[in-house]
């Protein structure tokens, strides 16, 4: 059931998630057919249950599925928009229709709701945020934007008249730990295409008479990749070990911290094996490299996931340090 459902979508991605499609929504064309096409497919409503219309899948089911959204460089925020629906249908909210990017950080300035650089806000139609102990959707279509350096994120602004006419979502929502969550799968499925192509390079490229990948310097870097993507991978893995669509919080700091450690190491070291190439907007490289530093700050980097296992493991947790490696790493 699982290999189905990840080789539906892998193949899907692979025929309409090109290069090509990628650049043309970051150089500002609209998603809407793209996202027709994967709301067509039933993936979005994975999470939700069956009695809702949904697959009624668990999050660690559906690990598979966020993670081919780093692998194919996604260019609309699916791995959101299961977590989000999965949210709205625990708390009885029929979901709008179109792409939902979850918000971690709100704050109202004066008479203005701001949402400072949401992923994949100026691509997604609604925004859940977490406002003054409430969550709520915001229509992106009514906010005004900002671009952010990654050309996919937006910070996001509305009037106080358009905020109260946003739609409550009851309940209380970790928002932030379901935004670390999906950045670190993705963080997995962008690692291991930056890999692969680095790899792939590497045998390919010819210097003094031999494939690059023969020279022990070189092996020595992919090493060290391969070394960061695997780890990472497990770490995202862990993160969305759960039953439900719920993620384990302190789970997902240690993948998000790990996933986002590896991001800096292997955007350096696969760039160094491609040299200046790698670079290039005609090179398809920058597609994820650029992604791995994007996603590393989103929802907190690995400085603001190692605070909150320190703080767990200082404040909180009695017993040895091994016990609580032991609790957040065991997925048996």
């Amino acid at each position: 059931m699982d290999d189905l459902l990840t080789d539906t979508l892998q193949q899907l991605l692979k025929d309409q998630c090109t290069p090509k499609l990628v650049r043309d929504v970051e150089a500002g064309q609209p998603p809407a057919a793209f996202w027709a096409q994967l709301e067509e497919s039933g993936f979005a409503d994975a999470l939700v249950p069956e009695a809702q219309g949904g697959a009624g899948l668990a999050l660690a089911t559906v690990f598979p599925l966020l993670e081919l959204c780093g692998s194919f460089a996604v260019p609309v925020p699916l791995a959101h928009t299961m977590l989000a629906r999965a949210l709205l249908a625990q708390a009885d909210v029929a979901p709008p229709a179109g792409s939902i990017a979850l918000a971690p950080v709100a704050a109202r300035d004066g008479a203005v709701l701001r949402c400072p650089l949401v992923a994949f806000g100026r691509v997604a139609d609604w925004v859940l945020a977490r406002v003054d102990g409430s969550s709520v959707l915001l229509p992106v279509a009514q906010a005004r934007l900002a671009p952010g350096v990654f050309p996919l994120d937006a910070t996001l602004a509305w009037d106080e008249a358009d905020f109260a006419q946003a739609r409550r979502v009851p309940g209380s929502h970790d928002l932030e730990t379901l935004s670390a969550c999906c950045a670190a799968a993705e963080l997995s499925g962008a690692l291991m295409s930056v890999f692969a192509r680095t790899l792939q390079y590497a045998n390919e490229r010819q210097q003094f008479g031999r494939a690059i990948g023969k020279f022990q310097a070189i092996q020595h870097q992919i090493s060290v990749i391969s070394e960061h993507v695997f780890a990472a991978r497990m770490a995202a893995q862990i993160g969305c070990h759960s039953a439900t669509h719920v993620p384990q919080r302190l789970r997902v700091a240690v993948a998000k911290a790990r996933t986002s450690e590896a991001a800096v190491e292997v955007a350096a070291l696969s760039h160094s094996i491609h040299g200046a190439i790698g670079f290039t907007a005609e090179f398809d490289l920058q597609l994820y490299t650029r992604r791995l530093h994007a996603w590393r700050q989103a929802a907190g980097s690995e400085s603001f996931w190692h605070t909150v296992l320190g703080e767990e493991l200082v404040d909180r947790h009695e017993g040895l340090a091994i016990d609580l490696i032991r609790m957040t790493t065991d997925i048996h």
